[in-house]
């Protein structure tokens, strides 16, 4: 256990995180942590149940003078995105994540730290936990499969669950408070891989572009930062057309939802090419360095010397690869018409790799108005389609159209007030919340998403800000109090 984390407020959430920590649960493999809520439950003496995908309801019933107020169910998702510097030698499916207190702040040691969302588990089992709190008639549902395509709530059944308001502990910006999210779909592209052997009198290089921030796909779309698919892919369009640079091998970004942050190369070039191609790769690192220099500012772009690989792409096949990551949309498409500095549609290009002589590639697109997500799914697969991939595009999940009247924000504006005594802000958000499958699945649910604060959420730069739990805590403490 992480001593520091335990000495931190409110005591029970922390512990709840430094244990939550402690759980290996990468999304798809959950049943760690699931076995670890149903024991919880069963040391509290309450009703606990778990569905055939392995979502959790926790129920625990109204304390004495409050049977008959509104029920409510707290939701968070169990699973986290594994993503870690290329330097750090770390097993998600087997290791705990390495919490520490850094001015402030929580992060983890070279990996992603889960508070996205195991801080939203920790306030609900501190709320379970606790003989103390009054509160109305409580359910906790914990969903899996959150981060790699909302499956766990895509398979809830509408009887599983009977509140009637569901407070979302899914958002990382505390005083905001989100009433709507955009809609999700994921475009793959494959294409099958031809050969050639490697030129006589070549050399091989490693390409390697780190130093990126990355982040979330959605909340972090408009934020100008580097892809590092987009910046290898420039690199070598340009080497190609110059040094007559040959591909062998490529990979760069990992996750569909976050931006990618890495990616190497390993690349043949005539003998005769050495001097002008390093040159060039030197003078391209500061070209990145100069664009980035506000919003990506510790990008490198660096080669040194590699093996002789034994093949390398077919020539036709390495310029249709080229030419469709370097026209491939990514980033905002749209801003909303009705909602003031909100991104209404975009596209990540997140990933590019060669797997079992296919070439894959991964992209995801985000809207607030569906019929602009299916367009931007057109948009994508069509630069795929022009080179003859197969395109493959998921089933999406849907938005949450925001509801002003809605009587759950309304009553968490004023706990808001009454503990902080100013106004929180009322937005929707770039990002998939599950709250849409909700709506869905429970018509008429009535339904707002808060979180304490949290950066560089999807990445191994991810950190939650601490003093921002307690503030999460008391005004669900408040929330708890007044509602009818």
């Amino acid at each position: 256990m992480s001593n520091e984390i335990l000495n931190l407020q409110p005591e029970r959430v922390f512990y709840f995180f430094n244990e939550i920590c402690n759980i290996p649960r990468p999304s798809g493999k959950e049943d760690k942590v699931v076995a670890w809520l149903l024991d919880l439950a069963k040391q509290w003496n309450l009703e606990a149940k778990r569905d055939e995908r392995g979502n959790v309801l926790i129920s625990k019933p109204a304390t004495a003078g409050k049977e008959n107020v509104t029920p409510l169910i707290l939701q968070s998702h169990v699973d986290m995105v594994c993503e870690k510097n290329a330097t750090t030698k770390f097993d998600f499916t087997k290791d705990s994540i390495q919490p520490y207190v850094d001015n402030g702040w929580i992060k983890a040691k070279g990996t992603t730290l889960g508070a996205d969302d195991g801080i939203g588990v920790a306030i609900t089992l501190a709320l379970l936990e606790s003989k103390e709190i009054e509160h109305g008639p409580l359910e906790a549902l914990f969903t899996v499969d959150e981060e790699m395509g909302m499956t766990g709530a895509f398979a809830l059944q509408p009887n599983f669950m009977k509140g009637k308001m569901l407070l979302n502990l899914d958002s990382e910006d505390e005083g905001e408070f989100f009433i709507g999210c955009a809609g999700g779909k994921d475009t793959t592209a494959m294409i099958d891989c031809d050969y050639e052997k490697v030129p006589s009198k070549s050399i091989a290089y490693t390409i390697t572009v780190n130093g990126l921030k990355g982040g979330h796909s959605g909340d972090d779309i408009n934020k100008g930062l580097g892809n590092a698919v987009k910046i290898l892919n420039r690199l070598l369009w340009n080497a190609y057309q110059d040094f007559d640079m040959r591909i062998a091998d490529i990979k760069a970004g990992n996750l569909r939802n976050a931006i990618a942050r890495e990616g190497f190369a390993v690349v043949t070039i005539p003998e005769s090419e050495k001097k002008g191609f390093e040159n060039y790769v030197t003078a391209f690192n500061q070209t990145m360095k100069n664009e980035f220099h506000q919003t990506d500012p510790d990008v490198n772009v660096s080669f040194e010397p590699a093996k002789m690989p034994t093949k390398i792409l077919e020539e036709g096949i390495q310029i249709d690869l080229m030419n469709s990551l370097y026209v491939c949309p990514h980033g905002v498409f749209a801003m909303s018409q009705d909602i003031e500095n909100l991104v209404e549609t975009s596209s990540n290009l997140a990933s590019v790799k060669i797997e079992n002589d296919r070439i894959i590639i991964c992209t995801s697109q985000r809207s607030s108005v569906e019929s602009k997500k299916q367009a931007a799914v057109e948009r994508v697969s069509t630069t795929f389609y022009m080179i003859g991939a197969e395109v493959v595009n998921s089933d999406g999940y849907p938005g949450w159209e925001p509801n002003p009247d809605s009587n759950a924000l309304k009553a968490l504006v004023t706990a808001y007030q009454n503990v902080f005594h100013k106004e929180p802000k009322v937005k929707a958000i770039h990002a998939g919340l599950e709250c849409g499958l909700f709506s869905q699945k429970y018509p008429g649910l009535d339904m707002v998403s808060f979180g304490p604060t949290l950066r560089g959420v999807h990445s191994p730069d991810e950190k939650l800000e601490i003093a921002t739990v307690k503030m999460c805590w008391d005004l669900t403490l408040e929330f708890l109090r007044i509602l009818k």
